[in-house]
């Protein structure tokens, strides 16, 4: 896996799908690792944001990255219940 070739959202399997110069492949899904990380509409919304935009960072993030201090650090969620 030393050469990405292509990375981009299937919407018929809901995967962020990234193949390789050597015929692999990763596929990410996308509603797990929402159910796994966001804890809020906002969240989900980066995320999702990420996945339709920019998937070769919302990969980076997933494989790489920390999701959940992401989530945290660019939302800002305030309860109503205050």
């Amino acid at each position: 896996m030393d050469r990405l070739i292509s990375c981009e959202f299937n919407m018929d399997t809901a995967c962020v799908e990234l193949k390789f110069f050597d015929g692999s492949m990763i596929a990410i899904d996308t509603i797990a690792v929402e159910n796994e990380v966001a804890d809020n509409m906002y969240q989900r919304s980066e995320l999702d944001y990420l996945i339709y935009n920019d998937p070769i960072g919302y990969a980076d993030l997933i494989l790489n990255g920390d999701p959940e201090m992401y989530l945290k650090t660019v939302t800002e969620y305030k309860s109503l219940d205050n």
